[in-house]
């Protein structure tokens, strides 16, 4: 079976502060989460339907991280919103 990449819930409601930090809101909960640059980095990626690697590799090309220090920090990342029930897998 195919592990289906993750991606936002559709009541999940992303703002960008001047690309520096963002703001995610869960409108069935009302509750908020501060993003900072990374973590924007790997939501937008998730928006535009990239894959976990597809999204380290954009933080290896923008930031001076080892290509396993971007993984672990997607990683990270991904499971952190998992928790949070802000991704789906459909």
């Amino acid at each position: 079976m195919q592990q289906m990449n993750p991606t936002p819930q559709e009541h999940i409601v992303f703002t960008d502060f001047d690309g520096v930090e963002g703001i995610l809101v869960d409108l069935n909960t009302k509750k908020y989460y501060q993003l900072n640059e990374t973590a924007m980095l790997i939501w937008k990626g998730l928006d535009k339907g990239l894959d976990p690697a597809a999204i380290a590799d954009d933080i290896v090309a923008q930031y001076e991280v080892t290509p396993e220090e971007a993984r672990q920090n997607v990683e990270k990342t991904l499971a952190d919103f998992a928790a949070y029930k802000l991704l789906t897998s459909e």
